[in-house]
């Protein structure tokens, strides 16, 4: 298993940028237009210890690691290795590291960009009932995303983290190049699980309003609050679930502190 890259990575974001606009598409209006490619504003990183050095990788694979800018040919066949034909189908070709580290990274900011994601958009389009000032989510929205997390729920994270820690170097050279230098991405990792587990569970219909051409949180609470948590409560309680059992394995693993010497 161990000439399989970012699976890990990537099961925990592989929902994150699948059909994720910030807002919910209406039914009848087509989607928006993207805004110019800009990056994204971000808060100055202060200088702080890692909290969290990634584990010692149990690989016995001494290859050495691809170029960050020549690991997509290795990333996809990996990928494919572990987790079929089938599952790649959500996953964009190119730049797949670097798209999963500003996926990852923007998931607890308030929008997530769409045009970085790894991942291609869900089929069918977001269902409601109601009209633009009551309306809530259709149950049968939940249902598009049933494929995928049925992916992410046959992981085994104790697998795969290996291979996380194994090719971390390339995750961790493109977090700084995206402007932390002194910034550690396991941690930012942590933090990103830290903020989808704190999803609240919501039992009922979650109620919608459209002041625009898209479908936002009628509580403006939900609305506020991180884009990985409102795509969790987009995809159903059961769904997210099944995500957050996944990310809690995941946790404990990147976590780990490493072996005495």
């Amino acid at each position: 298993m161990i000439n399989k890259p970012t699976i890990v990575v990537a099961a925990v974001v592989l929902l994150a940028g699948a059909g994720t606009a910030y807002y919910f598409y209406s039914r009848n209006a087509p989607p928006a237009p993207l805004p110019a490619a800009a990056p994204p504003a971000r808060e100055a990183p202060a200088e702080t210890a890692i909290e969290h050095p990634v584990p010692n990788a149990q690989s016995t694979d001494s290859a050495p690691l691809p170029a960050l800018g020549d690991s997509d040919p290795a990333i996809r066949d990996a990928l494919t290795a572990a987790l079929g034909k089938d599952a790649m189908r959500y996953l964009l070709p190119e730049s797949l590291v670097r798209h999963i580290v500003v996926t990852v990274d923007n998931l607890p900011r308030e929008k997530a960009s769409a045009a970085k994601r790894p991942t291609v958009a869900l089929p069918g389009t977001f269902l409601a009932e109601g009209d633009e000032l009551h309306a809530t989510i259709d149950p049968k929205n939940y249902k598009r995303y049933d494929a995928m997390v049925n992916v992410v729920r046959k992981l085994d994270m104790k697998q795969v983290a290996d291979v996380y820690l194994r090719f971390y170097p390339l995750f961790q050279g493109a977090y700084q190049d995206l402007g932390y230098p002194s910034g550690y991405f396991n941690d930012r990792l942590v933090q990103v699980i830290d903020s989808l587990l704190a999803t609240p569970k919501l039992d009922g219909r979650i109620e919608l309003t459209r002041p625009n051409v898209m479908y936002t949180f009628a509580d403006p609470t939900l609305e506020s609050r991180p884009a990985g948590q409102k795509l969790l409560l987009r995809m159903g309680p059961e769904n997210a679930a099944v995500i957050k059992a996944k990310l809690v394995e995941l946790h404990d693993i990147i976590t780990a502190a490493p072996p005495a010497h």
